[in-house]
């Protein structure tokens, strides 16, 4: 099976991370017999310092011709003072925006093996497997106007929906919430904001087309709490911009380690965007001890949802729970009596475990 795949190793350490991926790629390429054309291109500061805008047109059209495309990471220091319009994360903005992704999804499951790493107690934390889906190119985020007034001594935000908005979003909540164990949380502020109003109307009319899934409403101060309390009592969490924003990245640091998590920005027909949830780590920048698991699970999660290859993404999962298993970790991890490894080294461990399953398993051969 042939792919086109447009890798935008962006800024930080997306560039090492980046050479992860395309080793496990081609790892699944060898042993599944399929053929993944990969091409480069600039986003964030990288295309600033070489193209002067964020999100140049050449990298827009190529993702947009793609079958999936994989992200490392924007953003740094370096570009700190650059006017809005021109900081790396506008090209991020922007790529979501052109390409239409109006659903990011961001599983947040604990490893048995990091428990301790988690800043809760492990009582609390060894139950959390989570989807969390998030409206991505509407609401506060997107709305005008948005400026400064009276002489920069008022400002005024706008957070706008449309129903089409909302309404596909939560459909993408409810089928998420159907293959996994049918349990949907809506999130919103309805005590406060109409949007909000809207948004629970709109959830329960939709509710009617699934019925088997059982649906809870909760405020976002409420949901905020319940994720440090009992993040086990979650299965798929649909929420709009704003609030998915701080509630998946507080989801995000149960594991123990922002560098483990992948995520998806996706679109009706397939197409999406797959980046790890960690940042660009410039103070760790070209020192070869990154974290690649986050973007490798972005890569499983990538061959799942946009590609069709679920067999091959269980693979790449599974290699990377048997590499932590066998004590193998990076310097942001602390696994006791564990291996400490670098970026080239833990990648290498986790290509070894899914060669050796591929063959163990014989499953390989009938990819062909």
């Amino acid at each position: 099976m042939e792919k086109k795949i447009v890798l935008l190793p962006g800024d930080g350490i997306g560039k090492e991370i980046m050479e992860s991926a395309k080793k496990v790629l081609a790892a699944i390429e060898s042993e599944y017999h399929h053929d993944f054309v990969l091409q480069e291109c600039a986003i964030g500061g990288d295309a600033l310092d070489r193209y002067g805008v964020p999100l140049p047109d050449d990298t827009l059209k190529a993702c947009e011709e793609a079958d999936a495309v994989l992200l490392g990471s924007v953003g740094g220091p370096k570009w700190d003072n650059q006017p809005p319009e021109f900081r790396p994360e506008k090209g991020l903005l922007k790529i979501r925006k052109g390409l239409g992704l109006f659903a990011n999804l961001r599983p947040v499951k604990s490893f048995p093996s990091l428990l301790h790493a988690s800043p809760l107690k492990e009582e609390i934390v060894k139950d959390s497997d989570m989807m969390i889906v998030r409206e991505l190119t509407g609401g506060l985020y997107f709305g005008e106007p948005r400026e400064r007034r009276n002489n920069g001594e008022d400002v005024v935000d706008t957070l706008a929906y449309s129903r089409q908005e909302i309404e596909r979003i939560v459909e993408k909540g409810f089928e998420s919430a159907q293959i996994r164990n049918k349990h949907l949380t809506s999130v919103d502020k309805a005590n406060v904001l109409e949007s909000s109003r809207m948004w629970r109307e709109i959830v329960n009319e939709k509710a009617a087309d699934y019925p088997d899934v059982k649906v809870e409403h909760l405020l976002v101060d409420a949901a905020a709490m319940k994720l440090v309390t009992n993040p086990g009592g979650f299965d798929v969490i649909v929420t709009e911009n704003l609030f998915g924003d701080i509630l998946s990245d507080e989801a995000s640091v149960l594991t123990g380690s922002l560098g483990m998590l992948p995520s998806a920005s996706i679109r009706t027909d397939g197409l999406g965007i797959y980046e790890p949830v960690h940042g660009s780590a410039p103070d760790i920048a070209g020192k070869g001890i990154a974290n690649p698991i986050g973007m490798i699970m972005s890569t499983a999660l990538m061959l799942e949802y946009s590609l069709g290859m679920k067999e091959e993404a269980k693979a790449i999962e599974t290699a990377v729970m048997d590499c932590l298993e066998q004590g193998y970790h990076t310097s942001d991890l602390n696994i006791k009596d564990g291996k400490q490894m670098n970026t080239e080294e833990i990648t290498e461990a986790i290509i070894e475990n899914l060669t050796t399953k591929c063959i163990s398993d014989s499953i390989c051969s009938s990819y062909v």
